[in-house]
């Protein structure tokens, strides 16, 4: 069970770390999505410690910060 949530979290910096270096031409929206998204998916994990956790986390993150990143008009 340890080396299972040991993998998930890995899984998860590995893609944040991967998608936050491509972050150069995205919009501020899609910044915020992807902010969101590896928050969520951190805390999911930390709260839960199970992938399905982790998935949702970074699910509900995503949608807040897609959310937050709204242009004002």
């Amino acid at each position: 069970m340890k080396a299972m949530q040991r993998l998930a979290m890995t899984s998860v910096l590995a893609a944040s770390a991967l998608a936050l270096g491509a972050c150069g031409s995205m919009t501020h929206r899609e910044k915020s999505t992807a902010i969101g998204a590896g928050v969520g998916a951190a805390a999911g994990a930390a709260v839960t410690g199970s992938t399905a956790g982790t998935l949702g986390g970074a699910a509900v993150g995503g949608v807040i910060g897609n959310q937050v990143g709204k242009d004002k008009k």
